[in-house]
């Protein structure tokens, strides 16, 4: 082998190490993700209160009833733009935490019991201590119905936040808070379809349980083919959304049967890439004078070969998550931020609106119960001896990541849509006191870790 060919070869190998490595652990791509998602979903809830609190107020109002869909005979198929998002394109969102799901139970941080308890009770914590404040403070009233709001922790606000510490917060403190939101994003998910579905059609929940059947089969015979997932988790969706089970759960279901195995093994992945780049490097050394791959099919079909071959390296779950990830977390979550967060403002009502047992309760239930429920849990855990901290992360921290736990923003507007949603003066009340637990908790939690976190020793 020619100088020229070795160089050629090893060239070639590196790019593909580093993009397959971009597939598998882009770890530090998702946290700028998030931030970027985070200024986004607060540039989408800013315009969205500053359209509803202006002369637009009423044509942002008929936008987000404008109905989309079609008519067929006697059957109208058209659902409002609030509609579509919340249980459509939400659909989505639902789908991509499956994945981070099923992900983290197989080799995340949840596979591990000593990493996993602290964090599981933290959730616990997060979870019940909130909706008890509420419940408190509501019991026997006409919000009781939005006892789970404040369960509620958003990824990408909370995320975004932390990330903004830079190199201040170490990296134990994401991992604890993205195992976190996903557990407390598991007890939303079972409060939604046990709490806030509306009458049961066994006919379509029969169906749907069919159709996760035969995908789930479908994955045990090795079909890894985008389209076939893609259609079948329409049609569970389709019957989800007729059985009266909130329709986005059909994302979740459809995220845990995803394949988690690669068609092919580490092994028969460095044998057939390094087959096709001898075969590229003998096709290159075999031309006298250079001339661009566009200009050399056979060079081109081996790039193609190569490209396929380590997408079968991968799993379809880290490959699906991945492509969807930026679609989601910039056009799914700022859309239903910007259709959700809309909310007429009276700033002489905010007194008055504060004392309401509603908002109050949604707002002490996000910063107080989730910060209470979040610290003295996992401190409970740690002094029974039953598990570790991630590297890095100290107790001190545990105040930090409860308060940036209480910014429920997203599932928190999406459980009082559903909570509320023949009340609109309620509903109204509800989003004001989560935008305003939101703010707060997201503030405190980035000054009080700016705090405890030390600057690194090169700073």
């Amino acid at each position: 082998m020619t100088e020229t060919g070795s160089r050629l070869r090893g060239e070639t190998s590196s790019a593909l190490e580093k993009g397959f490595a971009r597939v598998l652990t882009p770890f530090e791509e998702f946290i700028r993700d998030q931030k970027t998602a985070s200024v986004l979903l607060l540039a989408s809830t800013l315009i969205a209160l500053i359209i509803a609190n202006s002369p637009l107020a009423d044509q942002y109002e008929g936008f987000v009833k404008t109905r989309i869909g079609f008519v067929l005979g006697d059957h109208d198929y058209a659902m409002t733009l609030h509609h579509w998002v919340n249980d459509g394109l939400m659909a989505l969102f639902f789908f991509i935490l499956g994945l981070e799901i099923k992900r983290e139970l197989l080799v995340g941080e949840l596979r591990e019991p000593a990493r996993a308890l602290p964090v599981i009770a933290a959730a616990a914590g997060g979870i019940v201590v909130p909706a008890l404040l509420y419940y408190a403070l509501n019991h026997g009233g006409d919000a009781i119905q939005g006892w789970a709001i404040p369960m509620a922790t958003d990824t990408a606000f909370a995320i975004g936040i932390l990330a903004l510490l830079g190199s201040r917060a170490p990296a134990g403190l994401t991992t604890f808070l993205l195992a976190l939101a996903i557990i407390d994003d598991i007890g939303a998910v079972l409060v939604i379809a046990l709490f806030y579905s509306d009458s049961i059609s066994m006919v379509h929940l029969v169906t749907a349980v069919a159709l996760l059947a035969a995908l789930l089969a479908l994955n045990h015979l090795g079909v890894r083919r985008p389209l076939v997932y893609f259609l079948g988790g329409g049609l569970v969706w389709l019957a989800m959304l007729g059985s009266g089970v909130h329709a986005t759960l059909a994302g979740i279901l459809v995220a845990l049967i995803v394949p988690a195995r690669p068609a092919r093994s580490p092994r028969a992945f460095l044998r057939r890439s390094r087959q096709l780049i001898d075969e590229f490097e003998e096709i290159e050394t075999s031309v006298d004078v250079p001339t661009p791959i566009l200009a050399e099919p056979e060079q081109h079909s081996v790039v193609e070969q190569l490209q396929e071959t380590a997408a079968e390296a991968t799993t379809p779950l880290q490959l699906w998550e991945r492509t969807l990830e930026h679609p989601v977390a910039l056009f799914v979550l700022p859309l239903f931020a910007l259709v959700n967060a809309g909310i007429a403002i009276e700033p002489a009502a905010l007194p008055a609106l504060l004392s309401d047992s509603l908002a109050l309760g949604i707002v002490l239930g996000l910063v107080v119960g989730k910060t209470a429920g979040i610290s003295l849990a996992t401190l409970a855990v740690l002094v029974l001896g039953g598990g570790r901290l991630p590297e890095g992360m100290q107790q001190r921290h545990l105040l930090g990541l409860g308060l940036l736990g209480g910014m429920g923003f997203t599932m928190s507007l999406f459980i009082a849509g559903l909570g509320f949603a023949s009340q609109p003066e309620q509903l109204v009340i509800a989003k004001s006191g989560i935008l305003t637990a939101s703010l707060i908790a997201g503030a405190g939690g980035y000054l009080w870790l700016r705090f405890a976190c030390k600057p690194p020793l090169n700073h």
